[in-house]
């Protein structure tokens, strides 16, 4: 049997352990589901492909309305959570006729249908700040700030929800979810990567 003080953490690597230990302190207890419902109760109406691209297509014209047009925005059921791909943003070129176009796509991992509104604010964010910074670097953490006050927050608290559906369904990680939230926690110290 496992401890809490061994209990892994796949989705909160690089955080300090004094972040942790009351995370894993939590999950022995089977507490936080109920800390993340109390703290995130507010779930989105956001289920179809439609309606979550006309949520980022909102964002994106309130923060960054000089960037690339977005050619997609969908929930996709392949990306895996135990492949830590929450979403993607990608560059698509297609050959019509003589030319070559470029279209830019957004998909999230279907597991957000389910997830607290802020969480899949958070990860519309992140994905919409890669149309400006590529890099995970302090440029892009600060657009994310820019458009979502209490990013870092959000970020942490997701993984915690993450973490949570893992110790639910270990061998599914995959599913989609019930609807539930995450506990608050400390800022972290820096941000941490995203995906």
């Amino acid at each position: 049997m496992t401890t809490p003080a061994e209990t892994p953490l796949p989705f909160l690597g690089g955080y300090p352990e004094q972040l942790l230990a009351p995370v894993r302190l939590a999950l022995a207890e089977g507490t936080l589901g109920e800390h993340l419902q109390r703290r995130y109760p507010e779930a989105h109406g956001i289920r179809s492909d439609t309606l979550l691209y006309e949520h980022a297509a909102a964002l994106k014209q309130r923060h960054l309305r000089h960037a690339g047009p977005l050619a997609k925005v969908v929930f996709d059921n392949r990306l895996q959570l135990d492949h830590r791909a929450l979403g993607t943003l990608t560059t698509v070129s297609r050959v019509q006729g003589g030319n070559l176009k470029s279209k830019r796509e957004i998909r999230i991992s279907a597991v957000f249908k389910q997830a607290p509104a802020q969480m899949l604010e958070m990860i519309l964010v992140h994905e919409l700040a890669h149309l400006k910074e590529r890099e995970h670097d302090k440029a892009f953490y600060g657009l994310c700030q820019h458009m979502l006050a209490d990013y870092h927050q959000l970020e942490f608290d997701t993984r915690l929800y993450l973490t949570w559906l893992a110790a639910q369904r270990p061998a599914s990680v995959s599913q989609t979810p019930p609807a539930s939230a995450l506990p608050a926690e400390p800022e972290p110290s820096g941000p941490g990567p995203a995906r």
